[in-house]
């Protein structure tokens, strides 16, 4: 699971060759979520709300990269590229 991005003591990752819709996961002290990259809302699991928001705002700053890195994600060579976290 390449890690795309840390902060706040939340990670991003992304899986390779994983399903649709445009996603991405995130961690938070044990708990894990899916994000839709479009809507920036939860698909699947739970993380506290703070964090949740948190994660959102960053999806608004970051959505062409979100997108960019899944579709390499996608790719048999794909290269998957590190984003700026949320300061």
């Amino acid at each position: 699971m390449p890690e795309i991005c840390r902060f706040f003591g939340i990670i991003i990752y992304m899986y390779f060759k994983d399903h649709f819709p445009a996603h991405f996961h995130a961690e938070y002290n044990g708990g894990e979520a899916m994000f839709s990259i479009e809507t920036g809302n939860i698909i699947k699991g739970d993380l506290p709300r703070k964090q949740t928001r948190l994660i959102q705002a960053w999806v608004e700053l970051h959505q062409d990269e979100l997108m960019f890195n899944y579709q390499e994600s996608l790719k048999d060579n794909g290269v998957l590229r590190k984003i700026q976290p949320l300061n």
